[in-house]
């Protein structure tokens, strides 16, 4: 635990960057020396934010958490009542919003993520309306990203393109009605870019440089992912084993198995796009779908001519 933390702080420092966690499981809560990191980062000076669910949170469990530096603490609801605990457990649901309220207590965050998928699309407008009323400070969304072990139920967890947009459409009109409460929107989707860009709400700016990536999946560009085991990934949600945390992690961010993630030129949909430098959809969810990280994004509806 210290060797990989001294590890991450080497590279954060030749980067001239301040170090950022974000802790998940699972519920890492549960692992014997929870505590013991959580005392370790709050010596070293380092944030983080805490990824679990909500059954061992008390009002005592989240001040502790807040005095040893955890700035947020992220919960799932992946649908309404039913859908969220078919999913997760019964009573997961009502669980989880009654511990937006101890979260905040402790001058925590709390912010509320979903995962998207055909089996819980038509809820999330209404799922939007709930995470306000409870007063979450920060809701976002991101697709579900098969898995090998996946493929057999792909189809029906498969979105179409334009379902995809439509649900966007009807969760910006959301976010306006509830521009003015306590709950804030993280477009996390780079599929947002697209919509905003047809929209006319976001323009490309002039005067960029050409070869500069500005915005879009950071998957290469500006984080790591450290497995139970100890070895570094380029994006937590697929395949993409780049190294170990007994390696130099600056060496490592900067190699040969990183820069593979840096081919923009290879996207063979985005490349073409003027919001490539932007956008580039999810690659990962791409790669769930097809093992090609630069495969076209299954959810993207922008036709490019050839």
């Amino acid at each position: 635990m210290v060797a990989v933390l001294a590890n991450v702080e080497r590279m954060a420092k030749r980067m001239q960057r301040l170090p950022y966690l974000y802790i998940t499981g699972g519920d890492p809560i549960l692992h014997p020396r929870f505590w013991d990191l959580l005392e370790l980062l709050h010596a070293h000076g380092i944030p983080f934010t805490l990824m679990g669910n909500p059954f061992h949170l008390t009002d005592e469990v989240c001040k502790r958490m807040r005095q040893l530096g955890c700035r947020k603490y992220q919960l799932s609801l992946d649908g309404l009542r039913e859908t969220h605990d078919r999913f997760r457990k019964p009573g997961s649901y009502d669980r989880t919003l009654a511990a937006i309220s101890t979260i905040r207590r402790s001058g925590m965050h709390c912010a509320i993520m979903t995962t998207v998928s055909a089996t819980n699309i038509a809820e999330i407008p209404s799922l939007i309306d709930v995470v306000v009323e409870h007063q979450a400070d920060i809701f976002a969304f991101g697709r579900y990203c098969p898995t090998s072990e996946d493929k057999a139920h792909l189809e029906a967890f498969h979105i179409t393109p334009m379902r995809y947009r439509q649900l966007l459409e009807a969760c910006w009109r959301k976010f306006k009605l509830h521009r003015d409460s306590n709950t804030s929107f993280n477009l996390k989707d780079h599929l947002w870019t697209l919509y905003l860009y047809e929209e006319g709400i976001f323009q490309i700016p002039e005067g960029l440089t050409e070869e500069t990536i500005y915005d879009g999946c950071n998957c290469g560009n500006c984080h790591f992912t450290i497995s139970a085991e100890g070895r570094l990934m380029a994006c937590r949600r697929f395949e993409s084993y780049v190294g170990s945390v007994d390696e130099d992690m600056y060496d490592i961010f900067y190699g040969p198995k990183m820069e593979q993630y840096r081919q923009h030129e290879r996207f063979e949909k985005c490349r073409r796009c003027p919001l490539l430098r932007f956008c580039r959809g999810c690659p990962a969810v791409a790669y769930g779908y097809t093992k090609n990280f630069y495969a076209p994004d299954p959810q993207c509806w922008r036709i490019i001519d050839d």
